[in-house]
């Protein structure tokens, strides 16, 4: 069991749920606004997808970004900054001709996924190990291994330390494979992410497998979607992991109650507390995690 539980609230996401939640956070100031409201109930680290104010709908926009990371810098409080790099690899396959892209697919290269963390130098940004289908009709999630070295190489470079989500074993094999060729640098910090259709389910059998094949020394942590948010912010906790609640992977406090990130926070330090841990600072997770001391 892990004692000393690092919370990462993951504020919005970039899935279509704008029209399932009447708060979600989508403007900039919004998105900020729960980034701070996530700190003040205890999270630790906040993980930052971007949304077009307009439609709602996920974003690649670095300025959408900065003035998220401003404002939250610009606030009073010390919260690690998660900037997603998921974005970019969204492929639709047309069903007559599975060579055209049909609408909604977004599709650019590596480095060009890279251009917010370029730009505003979070201390965290996301991998996503592997391509995957992603939902039940026609939608591929597509991170290459020679893209997915091209990241983690210039991550590497710029000084930012990855965030590895895993979807599936698969995911985790071939992120145990940059770190042991050097790509990633020690300690390995790994995002074990489950109940997506069609990546590993969100059970105590699947989670403890992918814990069992984490490399000597990694940092992990762990989340469910939906419904099996917090069973397994607890399934985390007594595994040896660290935790992830947020909007972007459940909208509700309990059946029928819509939730706010601040909610979804409190209750994970209710579970935390409830098991005998505790959660971490910031800055006290800065020492867990090998980042440096905020300046």
């Amino acid at each position: 069991m892990n004692s000393e539980v690092i919370i990462t609230c993951a504020v919005t996401g970039a899935g279509d749920t704008a029209n399932k939640h009447p708060d979600l956070p989508i403007t900039p100031t919004a998105i900020a606004a729960a980034c701070v409201e996530a700190a003040d109930a205890g999270a630790a680290v906040v993980h930052i997808h971007v949304r077009d104010p307009e439609t709602g709908q996920g974003s690649r926009n670095t300025a959408y970004y900065q003035e998220v990371v401003e404002q939250v810098r610009g606030s009073d409080r010390d919260v690690i900054l998660n900037l997603t790099c998921g974005m970019g690899g969204d492929l639709y396959v047309n069903d007559v001709d599975p060579r055209q892209m049909d609408p909604g697919s977004d599709m650019v290269n590596a480095l060009t996924r890279l251009q917010h963390v370029e730009v505003l130098r979070p201390e965290i940004c996301t991998l996503d190990c592997g391509t995957m289908n992603f939902g039940d009709e026609n939608l591929l999630t597509v991170h290459t291994p020679n893209m997915l070295r091209t990241m983690a190489q210039r991550i590497r470079d710029l000084g930012i330390k990855p965030e590895l989500e895993v979807f599936d074993t698969g995911h985790l094999w071939f992120a145990k494979q940059m770190h042991a060729g050097g790509l990633i640098a020690d300690p390995p910090m790994f995002q074990l992410c489950l109940g997506i259709p069609y990546g590993a389910p969100a059970t105590t059998q699947s989670m403890q497998h992918m814990v069992s094949q984490l490399p000597a020394g990694a940092v992990w942590a762990g989340f469910g979607i939906s419904r099996m948010q917090m069973p397994m912010v607890a399934q985390a906790i007594l595994l040896g992991g660290h935790v992830r609640v947020g909007l972007e992977d459940n909208l509700y406090l309990q059946r029928g109650v819509l939730a706010s990130n601040g909610q979804l926070v409190e209750k994970a330090v209710s579970i935390i507390h409830a098991l005998g841990a505790r959660p971490l600072s910031a800055p006290e997770a800065r020492l867990k995690l090998g980042l440096p001391a905020a300046g």
